[in-house]
């Protein structure tokens, strides 16, 4: 079973930079899965953030994130990246990542669980 790991949270000061990764287990290969970040915070539901197509031709952003993030992926790694820069406060949640076959960017950033294959998620949090 695809099993993913996200890398890269911390802690940053507002107007900070993060890049998030995003990791296939050993023995598979993210190649054929739409990629997609996503972000819970305390008390609020799941969001998807941004998504990237198999072969990162077609991408999906959140508009409270637009011109801030960017999502790219390099499969001959078979990793995933989100570039996070201008951080707020706002942020602040915990990340993860999550893979999904024969889905558009658009229905990706729409999945929740049960569905697709989800890492344990990476916490980011921005000071002010």
């Amino acid at each position: 079973q695809l099993q993913l790991v996200e890398s890269g949270g911390g802690l940053v000061q507002s107007g900070g930079s993060l890049r998030l990764s995003c990791a296939a287990s050993s023995g598979f290969t993210l190649d054929y899965y739409t990629i997609g970040w996503f972000r819970q915070a305390p008390g609020k539901e799941r969001e998807g953030v941004s998504c990237i197509s198999s072969s990162g031709g077609s991408t999906n952003y959140a508009d409270s994130v637009k011109g801030r993030f960017t999502i790219s992926r390099d499969n001959a790694k078979n990793t995933v990246y989100l570039q996070m820069n201008s951080l707020k406060p706002e942020d602040t949640a915990v990340y993860y990542c999550a893979a999904g076959r024969r889905l558009n960017v658009q229905a990706m950033c729409a999945m929740r669980p049960p569905f697709g294959s989800w890492g344990q998620g990476t916490q980011v949090t921005v000071s002010s």
